[in-house]
């Protein structure tokens, strides 16, 4: 069988994330415990008792840490990934799936990428909307017909109908008003502290592009779909480029998805917390069976309902 593995992005977290699976599995311990942070990671992610975890620098460690070891728990039950992607953030975890990272190096790269963001979102009046039931043609017309307001772009085409437009606060919600004026349903307010995956990020993909430089990128030993490009890195593209790309461009994630039937798996396992990219390819590609893990329950349920997956 061929698993493609999604990895959640942030606004998945939630106090109490992965207490469970600390308890049960030295790998997801082992994990945590070699955390290379400046702060308390499972103290944030278990009980989060200064209310910190929605603060992205916090945020992007606690997710990547909860990721990682929930990947290294799942491999030692031999279920692994024969391609890999990610939410935003997520595609951190599926880098570090595909052997391009190792624990410790992951967790590390995304608290610099955390403070990275963290600082270039500071001062900015910003907003990021779901417009429901537009294409994105429509959305992107919207968008530069409101850019006589500020910056509005589009950031997260997420599957059919879901797409999310990010900015300065003014342009975006005129982009909304004149996206449903041309037939999207609704448009929701996304609880966010910047305008991420906009042109307005350049000075946090700046900052990673120097930081990288420092960093060792291996070759990944399987198919990683990119958020900037919607598929597979061409043979002019690096991964630092492209994640240097990508916090400051849009997430191409219902490209991401399809590009998984492409490479043919027989089944998508979403590694948490949440359960967001699951409704993504259940209305992206209904066909191919979808299964969120969380939880140590989750974790043992999984390989029973594996096998009653029927694949070619």
């Amino acid at each position: 069988m061929k698993l493609g593995f999604l990895y959640a992005g942030q606004g998945a977290q939630h106090p109490g994330m992965g207490a469970d699976l600390y308890e049960k599995y030295p790998a997801f311990r082992a994990v945590l415990d070699g955390a290379d942070v400046d702060f308390d990671l499972k103290a944030v992610s278990f009980t989060d008792p200064d209310g910190i975890l929605n603060e992205t620098q916090y945020t992007q460690p606690c997710m990547v840490a909860f990721a990682v070891g929930l990947t290294d728990v799942l491999a030692e039950k031999g279920i692994v990934p024969a391609a890999a992607a990610g939410l935003s953030l997520g595609e951190y975890s599926a880098l570090y799936a595909a052997g391009v990272f190792d624990a410790k190096t992951a967790v590390k790269v995304v608290a610099f990428r955390g403070k990275a963001m963290a600082d270039a979102a500071k001062g900015v009046e910003s907003a990021m909307m779901a417009v429901l039931g537009a294409d994105r043609e429509t959305v992107a017309a919207a968008c530069k017909a409101a850019s006589d307001v500020g910056v509005a772009e589009p950031c997260n085409f997420n599957c059919p109908g879901q797409i999310v437009i990010g900015g300065e606060r003014a342009a975006v919600e005129k982009a909304a008003v004149i996206a449903k004026e041309n037939g999207a349903k609704r448009c929701m307010p996304l609880k966010v502290s910047g305008p991420f995956h906009t042109s307005l990020l350049k000075p946090a993909g700046d900052a990673l592009g120097a930081y990288f430089k420092t960093v060792e990128f291996k070759e990944p030993q399987i198919p990683v779909l990119h958020n900037c490009l919607g598929g597979e890195r061409g043979a002019g593209d690096t991964i630092p480029t492209l994640l240097e790309r990508q916090v400051q461009s849009c997430v191409y994630m219902e490209d991401c998805i399809r590009a998984m039937a492409t490479l043919g798996v027989d089944a998508i396992v979403e590694i948490g917390p949440g359960k967001a990219l699951s409704g993504f390819v259940k209305k992206t590609l209904p066909d191919v069976p979808v299964f969120a893990v969380e939880t140590a329950e989750d974790v043992e349920k999984l390989p029973e309902l594996l096998k009653e997956v029927k694949y070619e």
